[in-house]
């Protein structure tokens, strides 16, 4: 499964980074880099907690990151 990272400036300066796949994943940072890499690692807590859970497709084993 390959999962898209939109992202943003906001008008206040911080980088807003989403995972548009997996609602919810979206996260702050000072930079780019830092948005994009907060939003990487939450994606896979939520990943990794549908497969402790049984809740994933089979889609899920085999997971990249794409920028838009």
């Amino acid at each position: 499964m390959k999962f898209t990272i939109e992202y943003e400036r906001e008008d206040d300066g911080r980088w807003l980074a989403e995972v548009t796949e997996l609602p919810g994943v979206l996260t702050y940072g000072k930079t780019p880099d830092e948005a994009i890499a907060h939003a990487k690692a939450l994606a896979l807590r939520v990943v990794a907690d549908q497969l402790e859970h049984d809740e994933h497709s089979a889609a899920l084993n085999d997971i990249s990151f794409a920028m838009a």
